[in-house]
């Protein structure tokens, strides 16, 4: 088929477009959605948020609680809704809710006019589920390997039948890690697509500090990023007990109370809450080494860590633990067996200082997240039969392995 501007409908994983305003656009799904709604590839777009509670989702409505969505003629969103609270656990009564939440799309996407439309989704269930048979095709925008979450235990069993229709449908799937991409054994078009920044954040001089960064002592180590269960803290506290020099700087939300109590106490440990994203930036920019402080799991081992390469965007050397998806980002990020073992290589680290400016900004660039996007799309063209419009670009689909990267 021709290479013609063609519909799509991207729908969330969780979240919805408010969720994804509020945070900043700053999730992958969300810089995603961002491209889509300014593709040239893009004719109409259908924006779905997941299923929502109808008495909540009303509730909001009244309240006006809900981020304003920008539709026009051609970008439009819809919110499935439904009477029960959250997904059932068991795989039937999944495979019907999401039947129901197949039509609800079909009839908002024949509203919108759209013909044979690509579908892409950030969850593994609406991709696995929902049969689309109204599409040219589906393809999964794998972020996470949900299967990994402990988070979400109760719906292993339906995440895995999700998985495995995935595969047995030959539906398109752009996974961060060739980890992922192993777990759900895709049949159809497929590629390795790990995660990126984007380039006008990463510009210009170095920013001033925040100014709960700047009273801080030097050297500093700096970790971004949700302070759960992927966290050593076991670590994180043996690192600061054979390096009492080192502040070590721990940025993000704390969904799990009490998850920190081993850190607790100790002086050279700051916690700080979430930040926006230029402060986020400028307190990357003003920090001595970045951290990937996580326990080996499942789940982190098939992560594509963002915050790695938005510390390499910053110009910090980064020490990190041995993770598959982590090998070969780049030669500034130094790698350990455990979180223990980073005194072992913060000398060397703290020695390789900030990059050069040329380096830094290369790197920005050979991992923007349009060349990521681009990739994303041109497999979900293919999974759908259709050749990717030439003012596009794309990079053909392949699975590919870490190493090629």
């Amino acid at each position: 088929m021709s290479g013609s501007p063609h519909d799509v409908v991207f729908t969330f994983s969780y979240e919805t477009w408010t969720d994804a305003v509020t945070r900043g656009m700053m999730r992958p799904p969300d810089r995603l959605l961002s491209r889509l709604f300014d593709s040239p590839a893009v004719d109409r777009l259908l924006v779905a948020n997941p299923f929502r509670w109808l008495p909540s989702h009303a509730v909001r409505s009244l309240a006006r609680s809900q981020s304003r969505f920008p539709a026009t003629p051609t970008r439009v969103q819809h919110t499935p809704l439904r009477l029960r609270r959250s997904d059932p656990e068991g795989v039937s009564a999944v495979a019907r809710d999401y039947r129901a939440y197949d039509r609800s799309l079909e009839r908002a996407s024949k509203q919108l006019g759209q013909t044979d439309p690509v579908v892409i989704s950030a969850n593994p269930i609406i991709a696995g589920f929902a049969p689309f048979d109204w599409a040219a095709g589906t393809t999964f925008y794998a972020r996470d390997d949900w299967l990994s979450s402990p988070a979400r235990q109760g719906y292993w069993p339906a995440y895995r039948e999700a998985y495995r229709r995935i595969a047995a449908r030959g539906l398109g799937v752009a996974a961060v890690s060739a980890q992922v991409l192993e777990r759900i054994n895709p049949q159809g078009p497929s590629a390795v697509v790990p995660n990126g920044v984007e380039p006008a954040e990463w510009q210009g001089p170095v920013p001033p500090e925040p100014a709960w960064l700047a009273g801080i002592p030097r050297p500093r180590a700096l970790y971004v990023g949700t302070l759960d269960s992927r966290l050593d803290v076991d670590g994180l506290a043996t690192l600061a007990r054979r390096r009492p020099d080192l502040s070590i700087i721990l940025l993000g939300p704390q969904p799990e109370g009490g998850y920190l109590a081993a850190i607790n106490g100790i002086r050279s440990i700051s916690v700080h809450p979430s930040v926006g994203r230029t402060e986020l930036v400028a307190a990357m920019r003003n920090v001595d080494v970045c951290l990937l402080a996580h326990r080996a799991t499942p789940l982190t081992e098939a992560m594509s860590p963002l915050k790695v390469y938005e510390y390499l965007a910053a110009g910090c050397p980064v020490l990190a633990i041995d993770l598959p998806p982590v090998r070969r980002i780049d030669e500034r990020v130094l790698l350990t067996s455990t979180v223990a073992d980073f005194a072992d290589r913060l000398d060397e680290a703290l020695a390789l200082g900030p990059a050069a400016e040329a380096e830094r900004l290369r790197f920005v660039s050979e991992n923007s997240w349009a060349s990521r996007h681009l990739r994303i799309l041109g497999t979900a063209w293919a999974a759908a039969g259709l050749d990717f419009p030439s003012m596009e670009h794309p990079v053909s689909p392949t699975v590919e392995s870490e190493g090629q990267r």
